[in-house]
């Protein structure tokens, strides 16, 4: 896939993105909100999976970790009290802050891999 054509796509994917929030804001349209996300999703991931040269070894990794995080995830919304749904969703978004801190070290870490400037850029000491 060229470059111009998953700019496309992923922007495309970003609008999705938007409509979704907007649907999301009131309860009469939450339903299509979720479309619109989970349609932006799907195609963020297929242009990403496009992307990436070895398709079958990256999606057996995608799928085992979505199995572990889902069975994770899974585990505690099944023993919390939806009384308790606050929190719980506190905590999920404390997670996602968590694989952006994750995000950021690899990052630092190996920006080459990010195509963050020329390798070596960032000096580790």
């Amino acid at each position: 896939m060229s470059p111009n054509l998953s700019a496309i796509f992923y922007l495309i994917s970003g609008v999705l993105f938007i409509l979704a929030l907007r649907g999301l804001s009131s309860p009469e349209t939450s339903r299509q909100g979720n479309l619109f996300g989970i349609l932006g999703m799907v195609i963020a991931i297929v242009v990403t999976f496009l992307l990436i040269g070895n398709f079958s070894t990256s999606l057996i990794y995608v799928l085992l970790f979505l199995l572990i995080g889902g069975a994770i995830g899974a585990f505690i919304a099944f023993r919390i009290p939806m009384t308790a749904m606050p929190e719980l969703v506190a905590g999920f978004h404390s997670l996602v802050g968590l694989a952006a801190v994750f995000v950021a070290i690899s990052a630092f870490l190996k920006p080459e891999v990010f195509h963050l400037g020329n390798p070596g850029n960032i000096k580790l000491s």
